[in-house]
Parts: C-alpha cells; sequence; structure tokens
C-alpha cells in the first residue's frame, strides 16, 4: 500500500515520525509523502524522519497561539487550522495524489491541536480528493484527566464520521508501570508504529519475495471499507539464529525462537496471540464487520496451509465469514509476525468509559464557570449594591 500521511499536534507528528523510523529500519515502502502540522513551533523542531520542509506552523499569528500551542484547548485548535487553511491546502498540493492508494491522518485526540485541527484538515482532505482518508487516533487514558476525556469524546464523534475508517489506540490499554510519561509515550508510539506499518505496507513490490498468498492493498482497503472504529492485534516471534541487539529489538513484542518450524499450528498459534495479546483498543472480537490477517517474514517459514488454518480459526473467533488471510515475505526479517486487522468493531468498553468521563467533566466545568462568575460578581459588588460601574 502507498500512503500520504498527515500528522496533526504533537502525538500525531510523533506518531508519523516513528513510523517512518521502522520503515527506514525494516526496509518497506510505505509513506511516499509526510506532512506534519501542528501550532507549537518548539513541536515541531521534534520530529526525527520528517523532513523540515514537510513540517506546516498553524496559529502563528492567532491571538490565542502565536506559534505556542493552543492550551489543550480543542476550540482554537479548530479555529487556527480553519485560519490557515490555503497554506495547508497549498502543502496538500505538493502531493503527487496518483502515486498513493489512500491518506492517514493521525492525531492525538486529548490535545487541542489534534483533537480541534484534526476534523478540520481531514474535512479539506475529503474535499481535495477521491482516495479513502484513514484516521489513526489516540484515545487518552483516564489518569489524564477529565479535560482531555472531554477533547476525545468530541473529537472521535468527528473523526468518525468524517474518514473513512478511525483506527484507535488506547493509552489506558498500554500504560506501563515503573516508567516516565516520556518513556511511556514513547515505547507506545514505536508499538503502534510497528502495526500500522506491518499492516499496510503489505503487499508493495519492493525487493522482496513474491508472496505465498498474496496480499495488496486492495485487500487491505476492502476491509476498512466499513467505517466506523477498528483495531489492531499484533504478536511476533525471533528466528532462530538472530542476534540481533539493534533497534528491531524495541519494537520486538515476543522473543519466544520458532526455529526452523512452518507447520500450520504455529501459524495459527501466532495469529491466535496476535488477537489475544493487547489490541491497539480492546474490543470484543465477534463484533467486527471484516477482518485481516499478514503474516510477515521470511517466505520459507510462511506456509498456505499455515495461513488457511489461521484464516479458519480466526472466522469462527469472529464469527464473521468475510476475512482475508496472506502473507508479506521479508527475507531479511528477524522475526516472524502476525497482524490482525478488527473493522469495524462496534464493542469497546473504553470509549463508553471516555464518554462517560467527558460527560462528568462537561458537567464539573459548566459547575465550575457558574460558581467562578458567582465569586467574581460578589467580589467586586458592595454589600447592598448601591455603586454602579463607571461605563
Amino acid at each position: 500500500m502507498k500512503l500520504a500521511t498527515i500528522g496533526v499536534g504533537n502525538a500525531g507528528s510523533k506518531i508519523i515520525d516513528r513510523m517512518l523510523e521502522f520503515e527506514d529500519k525494516t526496509g518497506r515502502s510505505l509513506c511516499r509523502h509526510v506532512l506534519v502540522i501542528n501550532s507549537a513551533r518548539t513541536d515541531l523542531a521534534k520530529p526525527d524522519y520528517v523532513p523540515e520542509d514537510r513540517r506546516i506552523l498553524i496559529g502563528d499569528t492567532h491571538k490565542k497561539a502565536k506559534g505556542h500551542g493552543v492550551g489543550g484547548d480543542v476550540e482554537v485548535g479548530a479555529e487556527v487550522a480553519k485560519h490557515d487553511i490555503d497554506e495547508i491546502r497549498r502543502a496538500f498540493d505538493d502531493v503527487e495524489i496518483h502515486e498513493v492508494d489512500a491518506i492517514i491522518v493521525a492525531a492525538g485526540l486529548g490535545g487541542g491541536t489534534g483533537s480541534g485541527a484534526g476534523p478540520v484538515v481531514i474535512e479539506e482532505l475529503q474535499k481535495m480528493y477521491d482516495e479513502p482518508v484513514y484516521g489513526l487516533g489516540i484515545l487518552p487514558g483516564e489518569y489524564e484527566g477529565g479535560r482531555p476525556a472531554l477533547n476525545a469524546a468530541r473529537s472521535l464523534q468527528s473523526f468518525v464520521q468524517k474518514v473513512d475508517n478511525f483506527i484507535a489506540f488506547d493509552n489506558d490499554a498500554w500504560r506501563s508501570r515503573g516508567q516516565t510519561i516520556e518513556e511511556g509515550y514513547e515505547q507506545m508510539n514505536r508499538e503502534l508504529a510497528v502495526r500500522i506499518v506491518t499492516l499496510l505496507a503489505a503487499g508493495e513490490i519492493d525487493e522482496t519475495d513474491v508472496a505465498e498468498n498474496a496480499m495488496d492493498s486492495s485487500d487491505i482497503m476492502r476491509t476498512l471499507d466499513t467505517d466506523g472504529v477498528s483495531s489492531i492485534g499484533y504478536a511476533s516471534t525471533t528466528i532462530s539464529g538472530d542476534t540481533d541487539d539493534g533497534l528491531l529489538n524495541r519494537f520486538r513484542e515476543d522473543e519466544t525462537p520458532v526455529g526452523d518450524a512452518t507447520d500450520a499450528a504455529k501459524i495459527k498459534g501466532l495469529v491466535r496471540r496476535a488477537v489475544n495479546s493487547r489490541l491497539t483498543i480492546p474490543c470484543e472480537v465477534t463484533s467486527a464487520d471484516r477482518a485481516l490477517i499478514i503474516l510477515s517474514g521470511p517466505s520459507e517459514l510462511i506456509s498456505r496451509k499455515g495461513i488457511e488454518s489461521a484464516r479458519q480459526w480466526l472466522e469462527n473467533e469472529a464469527d464473521t465469514v468475510d476475512i482475508l488471510a496472506g502473507d508479506d515475505p521479508r527475507p531479511n526479517a528477524s522475526e516472524l509476525s502476525a497482524v490482525v486487522l478488527l473493522s469495524n468493531v462496534t464493542e469497546t468498553p473504553r470509549v463508553d468509559e471516555i464518554q462517560r468521563q467527558a460527560v462528568d467533566a462537561q458537567d464539573k466545568i459548566a459547575e465550575l464557570e457558574a460558581a467562578r462568575e458567582e465569586e467574581i460578581n460578589e467580589l467586586i459588588t458592595d454589600e447592598n449594591d448601591e455603586l454602579d460601574p463607571v461605563v
């Protein structure tokens, strides 16, 4: 699959940067065009792999932003994007759209820029192009507070309504103890990058082997052609004899050696582990409309019988016959991995939790604002209200 990738806000920009990193280290060819958009000048300096000329600062002249961010205010985030939409549109003009199959917009939904500007950017893309536009959204953890939950609940509605499919990642499900906040976010960004790139880069014509059971971009796009919210599962296992201690180890989820085993049971077991491991957003598997399985690694470790066995298992597990399965050969890979896309899942408890937290936060904010207004009025008026203001 060939993508135009766009990151909006700090979290969205970091996700795109980690995707480019993993793509570079694994020899994949996915992100044909890249662009990151932010309202904070300091955050635009952070990416390592995004070219400097593909970074756009919005809100530089906005009275509430001035290049320093929007302070978590979703309304201001939307305002600055609408105000600078011509500049954003000019950046889109550089995209040779005939070279890509789809566009993906990544954003953190808890902050102000991603949650506010993201839907504005998506709406403009939908006007300009006929290609599918997918959303990749980071949902804030409960520990992040009520305001991020309120931003996320509101922005999620806009994202899902505007994109062709929304792939969700839940910070709550991926939070690890004993890490600093920055370490935690960095690990989660890498985990998500692995899953997105492994899934969407399948089927590209490059230097890899010919697939045993070819998976191409049309298969991925068909699975995503459901609207709604989707989740991704992933599992990997190292290949006997691998001694790589470099960057790839940071992406590795499991390191159980398989040696030369290629039988169907091991392939099926890897797919089962992908589905039963931490999904990008926890969900009820049976609520998925469609599903897709991709096995990635050296072709000699991927058997047709194994792929078919895994597909049959998932068909029973998900209670749907609309399941595609195939392989993405990577001759120099140090591991065998399975990625499973569950498309249009409708039973996701975390979304319900965010909505409840958001409603509580909205009520609390309204209550505090009313109380504060009354307190200020009492402060500046005399006891018997005998004095009038000057003007």
